[in-house]
């Protein structure tokens, strides 16, 4: 998510139609119930026995919670209903004879109306269960969900049992033999950001009603694409269950991208090919059966900073109605108790709380254990990382956690390091071991050099090296930075280099959505053009663009249909766009590009100077006669530090030592002006460089080997450009420069 959301106020604009009636409930279960507690301690949630099943929830403030069945083949027919028991750490449960996997359930909490202590108990609510593994229903906002004004007027009077969104009880067996975690090192890992339903929505190879689905993520053409391209772990946009917002679905839109989560255990319903919520679950398990199986990782975007119900306008769906004060973040004053909102969505899930963390941890190591997960990305983790004071902490209760827990520390974990409105929100930088970060700075700083902009080549070289002075303070490793250039939230790589200003008409917001600040150039035209001049331009962009990151220290972050030229026709907020503006179109390739970054990524995966763990030091390496790096001018000179800072600076190459005897020498030579620059090759006659790529020409990659360059001969370095050059023969002793 971007820190500027400001599409996401909830507006709740949508009329709907009355709800319908609820069928007769039963008020005393007939079913045989037990409150016995043997064995191990209760946990929240539901555990399937061998003749029964426990129901778990927590609520400290509520003073009754009955526990709501219902027909799996009627949803609206509530079969029974019990009254729970309290017992110690603030837990009701009860244990009913006779339920099986596929049974609906939900809460009621009984409790005070107090907006201003932050009780909002409403018992004609029914509440999805927080710990739910599958969710039954249209995850579309609707009226009956409402409790405001307070639940004796409107919306808070209807009983909506009948057609609230039901939590099922699911058998959590699954066949994983064979199954193997590919355990990539972050060394070696490529990440692809993805949408599970936009990246194979128009796949030709994947069946028809498999499109769009975990199962159409699974199918060996889509596993086959992503292995050739190099990618070595998927990052998948929120698949938790999350909930349509009415303001958009009253625009005939869609929270497309996920970020409004109801249910922290279960895979979102519509992105299975199955409506049967159980075999939902083993869709999604399948397909990661099918991700490892071909050698890929997968890794989840989460968003446990804020849920979907929202500000106090918003519906009541679970944390709100079951315990709004131990769950969210409240400030109060004299006015009473207001929701904190530092994610721009209306609410903050306090993870700082002893139940909201649990929640948290419970989750994050649910979907490692049973769904065999390999990591996680952190929407605003900023958020969750406030302690109980709402200040960032690197020592907050998550983070600590995290750090000590011997299954969530072994994965991978990435932070988005920032989140809204304070003084504190941006912490690019500032997170503890083990965690990777998102560089923000990496992606602005890289897309304004390439644009041409004038006095930022010294902070270019910072980020390619692997932006040492944002995290070898605390000695986190290059390793720490992931690298991106695009993501889901912002212009496309080919929409990057195509337009100027955003175009997001098409969210009807009046294009007031997103960013608008996006380091972005139209090379001359705002948009679609036949100019063959611009259309070279605009692909030597990208190509030096994805060379760039493929050849920075760190972990490169690709976009889902960058490597193919796709365009989101300037839109740089889709979040709300279910439709070919955000779907990759697999009948329209720039087959150019895509052969290009198969290539780049290979490239990168064959040198590990590009994926070294430490930074460079500029010192002698014994073994090899060489220095890890030198950077050199254009005259063949060493650059020098004063150097570096000319506003006018536009070329520059980087001379990087072998790691070891058995590797070659690299010589990068970096131009973003469109203007050619000679550029004089280190080293004497002796000296043979033969060329690796240029992105100034397509292909970039010759496809036969060169003629050998001598060294201290002018090399004819195209504008907007990279060129590599790997050392062919000669003294390695003498590449490096006297002066």
């Amino acid at each position: 998510m971007q820190p500027f959301f400001t599409s996401l106020k909830r507006k709740f604009a949508r009329k709907t139609t009355p709800p319908t009636p609820a069928r007769v409930a039963v008020q005393d279960s007939t079913l045989p119930v037990s409150f016995e507690i043997s064995g191990e301690p209760l946990a929240p949630g539901v555990t399937l026995l061998r003749e029964s099943t426990r129901f778990v929830v927590h609520s400290r403030h509520a003073v009754a919670i009955d526990l709501c069945l219902y027909d799996p083949k009627d949803a609206t027919r509530e079969t029974a209903r019990v009254r729970m028991q309290r017992t110690e750490c603030d837990l009701w449960h009860a244990t009913v004879r006779g339920v099986k996997a596929g049974t609906l359930y939900g809460y009621r909490a009984h409790g005070p109306w107090l907006p201003k202590n932050a009780m909002r108990f409403n018992a004609k609510k029914l509440m999805l269960d927080p710990y739910a593994r599958a969710i039954h229903g249209k995850p579309d906002e609707a009226e009956h969900m409402r409790t405001l004004p307070d639940p004796r007027h409107s919306n808070g009077r209807i009983d909506n049992g009948a057609e609230a969104l039901k939590s099922v009880v699911i058998d959590e067996s699954f066949d994983w033999t064979g199954d193997a975690k590919p355990r990539v090192s972050w060394q070696d890992t490529v990440i692809c950001e993805l949408h599970v339903k936009g990246f194979t929505q128009t796949h030709p190879d994947v069946p028809a009603k498999l499109r769009g689905t975990y199962a159409g993520l699974a199918h060996p053409a889509v596993t086959s694409y992503l292995r050739d391209l190099g990618i070595t772990s998927v990052q998948l946009l929120p698949v938790h269950q999350h909930l349509d917002d009415g303001f958009l679905l009253g625009r005939d839109l869609t929270n497309y991208w996920g970020y409004n989560t109801i249910g922290f255990f279960a895979p979102h319903n519509t992105y299975a090919s199955s409506a049967d919520p159980q075999e939902q679950v083993r869709e999604f398990k399948s397909m990661v059966k099918a991700m490892h199986a071909a050698g890929i990782e997968v890794i989840l975007d989460v968003v446990y900073n804020h849920t979907a119900e929202g500000n106090e306008y918003g519906p009541s769906l679970m944390f709100r109605g079951l315990d709004d004060h131990s769950y969210y973040r409240h400030h109060f004053g004299e006015n009473g108790a207001d929701y904190v909102n530092v994610t721009g969505c209306g609410n903050s899930v306090d993870s700082a709380s002893q139940p909201a963390l649990r929640l948290i941890l419970d989750s994050l190591r649910y979907w490692v254990t049973e769904m065999h997960v390999d990591g996680f990305r952190f929407d605003l983790a900023v958020t969750v990382a406030r302690d109980e004071k709402d200040g960032f902490n690197r020592q907050s209760p998550f983070l600590s956690a995290i750090a000590q827990d011997p299954v969530l520390s072994r994965v991978k974990l990435i932070a988005e390091a920032w989140d809204i409105s304070r003084m504190d929100s941006y912490q690019v930088g500032n997170f503890p071991e083990p965690w990777r970060e998102l560089n923000g700075k990496y992606r602005d700083t890289v897309r304004s050099w390439w644009r041409g902009d004038s006095g930022c080549t010294a902070e270019f070289a910072k980020r390619v090296c692997g932006s040492q002075d944002v995290f070898g303070w605390n000695q986190r490793p290059p390793l720490a930075s992931i690298n991106f250039l695009t993501s889901h939230d912002g212009f496309t790589l080919l929409d990057l280099v195509s337009y100027e200003n955003k175009h997001n008409e098409a969210n009807n917001e009046d294009n007031r959505d997103g960013d608008s600040n996006n380091h972005s150039t139209n090379c001359g035209v705002e948009g679609p053009t036949a100019d063959p001049v611009i259309l070279q331009t605009r692909a030597r962009l990208r190509r030096g663009l994805i060379a760039t990151m493929m050849c920075s220290l760190g972990v490169p972050f690709l976009t889902a249909g960058d490597e193919r030229g796709r365009t989101q026709q300037g839109n740089n907020n889709a979040y709300c766009q279910d439709s070919p503006i955000s779907w990759l179109d697999w009948h329209d390739c720039d087959e150019e590009m895509l052969t290009f970054t198969r290539q780049i990524t290979a490239f990168r995966r064959s040198h590990e100077v590009f994926r070294r763990s430490s930074y460079f030091d500029g010192k002698l390496n014994p073994a090899t006669g060489l220095r890890d790096v030198l950077w050199i001018e254009s005259d063949g000179t060493l650059l020098h530090h004063e150097e570096w800072h000319q506003e006018t600076r536009r070329c520059f190459g980087a001379l990087m030592g072998a790691m070891s005897n058995s590797s070659s020498p690299l010589l990068l030579l970096f131009n973003n002006s469109a203007e050619p620059q000679p550029f004089i090759l280190p080293g004497n006659r002796d000296i043979l460089w033969s060329l690796v790529f240029d992105t100034a020409l397509s292909p970039s990659f010759p496809s036969k080997p060169s003629p050998g360059l001598a060294g201290a001969e002018k090399y004819p370095l195209l504008g907007q450009g990279i060129v590599c050059l790997t050392l062919a023969a000669g003294d390695r002793e003498a590449l490096e420069p006297k002066i």
